[in-house]
């Protein structure tokens, strides 16, 4: 599976964003997806889930101001940032995996990773 993010970009503090993650080599029904995002200095951490099912899960940290969807005809999951704050700069990238064998937080689980896209928040 090849993944490519992107719709990263500049916006000021309270804004949105969409970024989409298109997926090809694999028909991604079946999968389950990830975004996890990486600001400067930081660990890798995970943002939201959803799984094949439509099951979805978020960090508390963007809880009630992020929403993961998923596309399966267009081979593509989204995610939705509203009311963005300076806090969530990052490079955000997603990830895929079919059976998420293990805990869906830990960025482990997923065997495939696209390249990332920046996202800054300014204040």
């Amino acid at each position: 599976v090849q993944l490519q993010a992107s719709g990263g970009g500049l916006v000021q503090a309270g804004g949105s964003l969409r970024l989409s993650c298109a997926a090809s080599g694999r028909i991604i029904s079946r999968y389950n997806m990830g975004w996890f995002r990486q600001a400067p200095g930081k660990e890798r951490e995970f943002v939201a889930t959803i799984r094949w099912s439509g099951s979805t899960y978020y960090a508390d940290s963007v809880k009630d101001r992020f929403t993961i969807s998923r596309d399966n005809a267009k081979n593509t999951v989204y995610l939705q940032m509203n009311s963005l704050k300076p806090e969530d700069t990052a490079v955000y990238y997603c990830a895929a995996d079919r059976d998420l064998i293990g805990y869906y937080s830990d960025r482990t689980t997923y065997t495939y990773w696209g390249q990332g896209t920046q996202v800054t928040v300014s204040s």
